[in-house]
């Protein structure tokens, strides 16, 4: 059985967003779709009562949003399989454990209560700095959400950490029919400095790090380019003409804090579409 793609959601407008996109990208891969809500509401007033009892506020508010985002979902997609969960406990550690049982775990930029003007909302960049699968976040406007670009924008990274963003990518413009844009951004030394050939090498690693995925994904038209200049800076840009950016991320095992490259911090707070952090297998 197909694993779900799994949205965070608590009401707010991004995660509506999200809802919004995580339909249609489960219906482009025919998955089903998990709608989870999360909060700590029994600590502070109690368990669930039974029979007539008034019911806490919380347990209320949390049956509306799911409640709200499947029909919204159903509206959006009628034939999609939809499931809903609300959990008594952390958010993030919530997210965390169902996307252990997730194709990818989608979020909003930012939750509810958190300022507007806040570029990345605290839980998402938790989940995506820590999750152990696939992370989509959605952001952007409207363009690279709706996905009318017809474009996928990868980050080549290095081969330990890219193998399986290279994998995701290439999977994603298939099913879209899109093109896939890979970008390699490569830096010289200080100008003296002895020694050359980065932009060279930049491209050796590039048509390396497609090889494979290339003969196993002819349909997909690849655009590989090799660009000077610091990588978050050039993904960033970049990001205002894509549908979703695509980036690798490493996990070290026993760590618990944030795990997260400059490239992948950036781009979660200032990318103009989605961004896929997609964490490499340890």
């Amino acid at each position: 059985m197909a694993l779900p793609l799994v949205v965070g959601v608590d009401g707010s407008e991004p995660s509506l967003t999200a809802v919004d996109w995580a339909v249609d990208e489960a219906a482009r891969n025919g998955l089903p779709l998990r709608l989870v809500y999360a909060s700590w509401w029994e600590r502070y007033e109690g368990p669930v009562p039974t029979g007539g009892a008034e019911r806490p506020a919380e347990q209320t508010l949390a049956e509306h949003i799911v409640g709200s985002a499947a029909e919204r979902a159903h509206k959006r997609n009628p034939e999609l399989e939809v499931s809903t969960g609300i959990l008594p406990e952390d958010t993030v550690s919530a997210l965390l454990r169902e996307g252990n049982n997730a194709s990818v775990l989608v979020t909003g930029s930012r939750g509810r209560g958190e300022p507007s003007g806040l570029l990345l909302g605290s839980t998402s960049l938790a989940v995506a700095a820590r999750a152990h699968g696939p992370v989509v976040v959605v952001r952007g406007d409207g363009a690279g959400p709706a996905g009318t670009h017809g474009r996928i924008l990868l980050g080549a990274g290095e081969s330990d950490t890219g193998a399986e963003a290279v994998r995701f990518a290439f999977r994603e413009a298939e099913t879209r029919g899109c093109v896939l844009d890979v970008v390699r951004a490569w830096r010289s030394p200080a100008q003296g400095t002895p020694g050359g050939g980065y932009e060279e090498r930049a491209a050796a690693l590039l048509e390396e790090l497609l090889r494979e995925a290339v003969s196993e994904h002819p349909a997909v038209q690849v655009r590989g380019a090799t660009v000077e200049g610091p990588a978050h800076r050039v993904l960033v840009d970049r990001s205002a003409a894509a549908d979703l950016v695509v980036v690798g991320a490493r996990r070290r095992v026993g760590h618990l804090g944030l795990q997260l490259g400059r490239t992948d911090h950036a781009l979660l707070h200032r990318a103009r579409c989605p961004v896929a952090i997609v964490p490499a297998r340890v």
